[in-house]
């Protein structure tokens, strides 16, 4: 499902203008972003959270030079579904 399918679907489902519909999705998809870049993690309950992962410092391998590198340590965006969601994925064949 793309972002103009989810606005499609609300659009039916409320009556609302897609523009509106697009505008809202929007500014939700960039208040989400604006809060993890300043590092804030971001709960819906019943849905689940869109939390920041921090990755430590690893060593790897470049196989093609045979050279070893070092990644720093960072931070990756991540969601984890709530569990009544996760568990309604589960049961759905």
């Amino acid at each position: 499902m793309t972002k103009a399918d989810i606005v499609n679907e609300i659009s039916k489902s409320t009556g609302v203008e897609k523009a509106q519909v697009q505008q809202i999705v929007e500014a939700f998809m960039e208040s989400v972003k604006a809060s993890m870049v300043a590092k804030n993690n971001v709960y819906l309950r019943g849905f689940g959270s869109f939390i920041i992962k921090k990755r430590a410092q690893k060593v790897a391998r470049k196989k093609k030079k045979n050279t070893t590198i070092t990644i720093p340590a960072h931070n990756i965006p991540a969601f984890k579904p709530a569990k009544s969601f996760a568990a309604k994925v589960k049961s759905a064949k």
